[in-house]
């Protein structure tokens, strides 16, 4: 249905081919017509910032200068929010660490400053603190070690350096202790040759010393006694081991 364009302040364009109804239209309820009025007509979008309609003053934040978009009071949609918190200078996103909204408080975790990340690490949502853990400082991810969600627990092993990752040697989760393992400091992956799952323990043969993999050779598990003895029989070739 198109909008009717009697009733449209912008009705002008319409003999200017700047809009078009039914596809570029800025009254119609549809936010891909109002954004394609937008994108052709940029100039307008600072007089929509305040419309009633959430959807367009969404989108006219997209388009509105960023001076203008910097003095919005804060909005009460959340959509709203997310665009100015995809705008604002990293330096502006203070207001938006702590948003009712999660999305809100993603798209300031994928922008702010790594070191201003330490506020979401307590964050209630784990989406959030996963984005925090994928952008941390290397030296702040030891706070994460014990973060309740597995998902944050595995990003926070694939980041934490080498001889930190001791620290996931006895966590709950068996991924979490294979992608520690896959990168641990040989003496450590050492330790992990014990372990109760043998993906684990076949990640740990890979890292760990070539003298502490041979009592491995009777492990349970066959892919784990076969990827001991490719490593013994690469470093002592034509050795049956």
């Amino acid at each position: 249905m198109y909008a009717d364009c009697s009733a449209c302040p912008q009705r002008a364009l319409l003999a200017e081919g700047r809009c078009v109804p039914g596809d570029i239209c800025l009254v119609a309820q549809s936010g891909r017509q109002i954004d394609r009025f937008l994108r052709r007509n940029p100039q307008l979008a600072e007089d929509y910032l305040d419309d009633g309609f959430w959807e367009r003053r969404a989108i006219a934040a997209r388009y509105a200068p960023l001076e203008r978009v910097r003095q919005m009071p804060r909005d009460a949609d959340e959509v709203v929010r997310r665009v100015v918190a995809s705008r604002l200078p990293i330096d502006e996103l203070d207001d938006y660490l702590h948003d009712s909204d999660r999305e809100v408080r993603m798209t300031v975790a994928e922008r702010i400053a790594p070191e201003r990340l330490d506020a979401l690490i307590a964050d209630e949502d784990y989406l959030v603190r996963l984005q925090a853990a994928r952008r941390l400082p290397h030296g702040q991810l030891r706070r994460m070690v014990g973060d309740a969600d597995r998902e944050v627990r595995k990003e926070v092993a694939r980041r934490l350096p080498s001889f930190a990752l001791s620290m996931l040697a006895q966590d709950a989760d068996n991924e979490v202790r294979r992608i520690a393992a896959s990168r641990m400091l040989p003496a450590d992956a050492a330790k992990m040759l014990a372990d109760p799952d043998w993906v684990v323990r076949l990640e740990a043969v890979q890292r760990a010393p070539l003298e502490s993999i041979s009592g491995s050779l009777d492990d349970a598990e066959a892919d784990v006694r076969a990827a001991v003895r490719q490593r013994l029989n690469e470093f002592f070739p034509g050795d049956d081991q």
